[in-house]
C-alpha cells in the first residue's frame, strides 16, 4: 500500500520530506546505502521543484507518493509547476575536473546515478511526475 503527502512547495519542506521518504526507504528493507541514494535523490528532485517548476510563482504542492515494492522502493513526486524536460537538460562535462564543472546542472546526472529508475511524465491539465526507483540488493 502506497503512503501519500503533501508538501509546501518550499525549501521549509525539505527536512519533512526527507524524513518522509527516509521511513520509506528503511520500511522497505533498504540497506544504509540505499537509503541515503533515496534520501539524496529525493532532496534534489525536490529542490529542483521548488527552485526551477515553482520560480516566480507563489509556492505550489509537493506531493510525495512512496509504495514499497517486493524488491524496493517506487517514490513519485508530483507538482503542478513549469513542465520539465529532462531531455532540454544538457549532459554534465563529468571528463573536465569538478572545479571546472559549472555549479549547477549535476542534479540529474547524480540522480540517475543514485537510483535503478528514473521517469518523468508531464500533462498539461496534471502536472509534472519524477518517479524514482530504489532496488534492494
Amino acid at each position: 500500500m502506497a503512503k501519500v503527502k503533501v508538501f509546501k512547495g518550499s525549501f521549509e519542506s525539505l527536512p519533512a520530506i526527507g524524513d518522509f521518504v527516509t521511513e520509506a526507504a528503511q520500511a522497505a528493507g533498504l540497506d544504509e546505502s540505499a537509503v541515503y541514494a533515496v534520501q539524496l535523490a529525493v532532496d534534489e528532485a525536490a529542490t529542483n521543484v521548488i527552485e526551477h517548476a515553482y520560480r516566480d510563482m507563489p509556492p505550489g504542492s509537493v506531493e510525495c507518493t512512496c509504495e514499497i515494492l517486493h524488491n524496493g522502493l517506487k517514490i513519485v513526486l508530483h507538482d503542478h509547476g513549469r513542465p520539465f524536460r529532462p531531455d532540454e537538460v544538457p549532459d554534465p562535462e563529468t571528463d573536465r575536473p569538478l572545479e571546472e564543472v559549472r555549479p549547477r546542472g549535476l542534479g540529474l546526472f547524480f540522480m540517475r546515478k543514485m537510483m535503478d529508475e528514473m521517469k518523468f511524465e508531464f500533462s498539461e491539465s496534471k502536472g509534472n511526475y519524477l518517479t524514482l526507483i530504489k532496488r534492494r540488493k
